[in-house]
């Protein structure tokens, strides 16, 4: 059943971004050891060159990143992790002073300094979890946050991740209280990541993604990030670097359960699927 999407909106310091239509998010990996393109684009000139080719290809914001998630990736040091995003956010904004950039940390100290830099939202895999600082450090900068469910950490989650209850049931569940509890920390805009990967069989993957019109119910925005995950991989057979269609596939499926934004590697094709999927949304509209 296709789910229509509930209007909502962002408010990122004096620029408001309404989610009428789906955004895009590109994935800006400032690591060595990212999953699919860590260390792919050199170090922060290249880094800072690839961001601004992928707004140029039609990015609504950019996500960066400097210390990978993927599972058993060891931790980064919150120095280290600031060190590899500093000259990378800075070089942005100061080529594109306009753009928009969460930066993905679970840590409040790069979460602060990376605000204070010029980075207008924060991404944190570990919804609150990973330093109690977080909540605060977001809600004295009055700027969006994503929050995602996971279940474990990045070195323990794919260590045999079980849901007696139903894996859309209690991760449901589990964002609806921590949304309550960010919003009770000072929060305003919050947005949901169900964490395709995080914590999940390949088989539970694709009950999120087939239950994903009932999260519409948090409302809140839903950011769905699969691109070129194992569940799209592994299933398929290939490599990272071959899972672009099965990519394009699972967005327009999740584009249909009422997906907002998509944080992916290929913005230009998310792009291309978003615009298809508008045009086929505005014909059912017209047929009604």
């Amino acid at each position: 059943m296709s789910q229509k999407i509930v209007m909502h909106s962002l408010r990122f310091k004096s620029q408001l971004m309404t989610l009428d239509a789906p955004r895009v998010m590109g994935i800006l990996n400032c690591t060595p050891d990212s999953f699919y393109d860590g260390g792919a684009h050199g170090w922060a000139k290249g880094q800072t060159a690839h961001g601004l080719h992928l707004l140029a290809q039609g990015a609504d914001m950019l996500d960066i990143g400097g210390a990978s998630t993927r599972p058993g990736a060891a931790p980064v040091p919150p120095g280290e992790e600031w060190h590899r995003i500093q000259p990378v956010l800075e070089g942005l904004l100061e080529v594109a002073p306009e753009a928009i950039v969460s930066v993905d940390t679970y840590h409040a100290s790069v979460a602060a300094r990376a605000l204070d830099a010029g980075a207008l939202m924060i991404n944190d895999v570990t919804g609150g979890d990973g330093d109690p600082d977080m909540w605060p450090t977001v809600a004295a900068a009055g700027v969006p946050y994503v929050l995602m469910h996971m279940q474990g950490t990045p070195q323990t989650m794919q260590q045999s991740p079980t849901y007696p209850k139903g894996v859309a049931t209690e991760v449901y569940h589990s964002l609806l209280h921590r949304i309550a509890a960010a919003r009770e920390a000072g929060i305003g805009d919050v947005v949901a990541d169900v964490g395709f990967g995080f914590g999940k069989t390949l088989d539970q993957n694709f009950q999120l993604l087939h239950s994903l019109d009932s999260f519409a119910l948090l409302d809140v925005p839903l950011l769905v990030g699969v691109s070129r995950k194992s569940m799209i991989h592994k299933a398929l057979d290939v490599s990272p670097a071959d899972a672009l269609n099965g990519t394009t596939a699972l967005h327009a499926w999740a584009l249909e359960r009422g997906a907002h934004i998509l944080r992916v590697h290929d913005t230009k094709e998310a792009v291309e699927t978003i615009k298809l999927h508008r045009l086929l949304q505005a014909a059912k509209a017209s047929n009604h």
